[in-house]
């Protein structure tokens, strides 16, 4: 191999202990390939407790300054690493992403990068050194720093992937590989060898933390394959690719989404609290209009920011929230089959589960409800998965 990108977690570079693991995977895939680029997360929780200090302070701080403060956890991160590998005699060096050449637009706490310079990686790697690029972060043409997203050191890892042509791109985590279901949740969980992008795309779509996704999007449009791994298992041996079209009508995966919010408000200003929600960068599901009232649906992480937005703006509007559950099953061409529409309503049925609304897409089987036990999901996985 000429080049690959690997990317690590915040779960495989939590302590000390843990990236001298990392640091000896990257040491023997150095023996592999002649140019290897690390992309890293923060460490461990670092950044959830970087967010609890900001809202000690704040309730809902500035997003610029949550990007300058987010952005410092993965910059740790890859100090860290390159001492480590240094210190094993293995050359390397730490990079922002703007020291990277990392480009965003303007969209602070959920940037799109837009293009990446590579002269300094290059340059670096004629030195034989490893770079290690701290993920998560760019830089705007403000000159402000900017993140990406909970998530965004995959798709710091893909862009690389497609700006330096690499060979490969492995995405390693404490996970080995994509599950047809949470294992921590469902014991049955199988392993997927393979997953087409669309079928990815519609499981990160759903709320499951596997894979950021706009590195699916990004992968997809370049036809670059992902390799999800574990950090802690042998290279060779297990893991997904994430990959083009799979023709295989089956049930590849069930998600468990607790992280929704049904906003309902009595108003009359439809066009405008979506164009405010929009203009706040605020993607909502399903908006839509019932007489007087509008209903959408926010991630539970947007419910402060939307309320005291829409509080602000349209006093007088009588706003109501609901906390709901998702079940997405997904697979590419499964709603064509009514077998497995019917086997999942009976199912929900027979346990008592209270079905707000059903959605279907080409790949996946959406059911909205007011709350579904973990009992029932192992149900539809005995039913559903083979």
């Amino acid at each position: 191999m000429n080049t690959v990108i690997l990317k690590f977690g915040g779960s495989s570079v939590a302590d000390n202990i843990k990236l001298n693991v990392v640091a000896e995977k990257v040491i023997s895939l150095k023996k592999e390939a002649k140019n290897v680029v690390v992309v890293v997360s923060a460490q461990g929780k670092t950044t959830n407790q970087l967010i609890k200090e900001a809202q000690e302070l704040s309730a809902i701080p500035e997003e610029r300054e949550m990007d300058m403060l987010l952005a410092t956890g993965e910059q740790i991160t890859a100090a860290k690493l390159s001492i480590l590998l240094n210190r094993k005699g293995y050359p390397a060096i730490s990079l922002t992403g703007w020291q990277a050449g990392i480009k965003t637009n303007t969209i602070h706490t959920s940037a799109k990068i837009e293009q990446i310079y590579t002269k300094r990686i290059e340059e670096e790697l004629k030195k034989e050194k490893i770079v290690v690029v701290a993920g998560f972060q760019g830089l705007d043409e403000k000159q402000d720093i900017t993140t990406l997203g909970r998530g965004g050191s995959d798709t710091t890892a893909v862009a690389m992937q497609v700006a330096l042509k690499a060979d490969k791109c492995y995405i390693f985590s404490d996970v080995d590989g994509i599950y047809s279901a949470d294992p921590n949740m469902i014991t049955m969980a199988k392993r997927l060898d393979e997953i087409s992008f669309d079928e990815m795309q519609e499981i990160a779509d759903s709320g499951a933390k596997v894979l950021h996704n706009r590195c699916i999007q990004m992968g997809k449009k370049f036809d670059c394959d992902i390799i999800a791994k574990s950090t802690f298992s042998v290279l060779n041996q297990g893991g997904t690719k994430i990959c083009q079209q799979i023709e295989s009508s089956e049930v590849k995966s069930i998600v468990k989404n607790e992280n929704l919010v049904m906003i309902t408000i009595e108003t009359e200003e439809v066009y405008a609290i979506y164009q405010t929600l929009l203009q706040n960068n605020i993607l909502v599901e399903a908006f839509e209009k019932k007489e007087e009232k509008i209903q959408f649906r926010i991630k539970k992480s947007e419910r402060n920011k939307v309320t005291e937005l829409l509080d602000s703006l349209y006093p007088d509007c009588v706003m109501k929230q609901e906390d709901l559950e998702k079940i997405s099953i997904v697979g590419f061409g499964i709603v064509q089959d009514n077998k497995v529409l019917n086997q999942i309503i009976e199912i929900l049925r027979k346990d008592n589960v209270g079905i707000v609304d059903i959605n279907l897409t080409q790949s996946k089987i959406e059911i909205l409800v007011s709350k579904v036990e973990n009992q029932t999901i192992e149900k539809l996985h005995e039913k559903l998965i083979h």
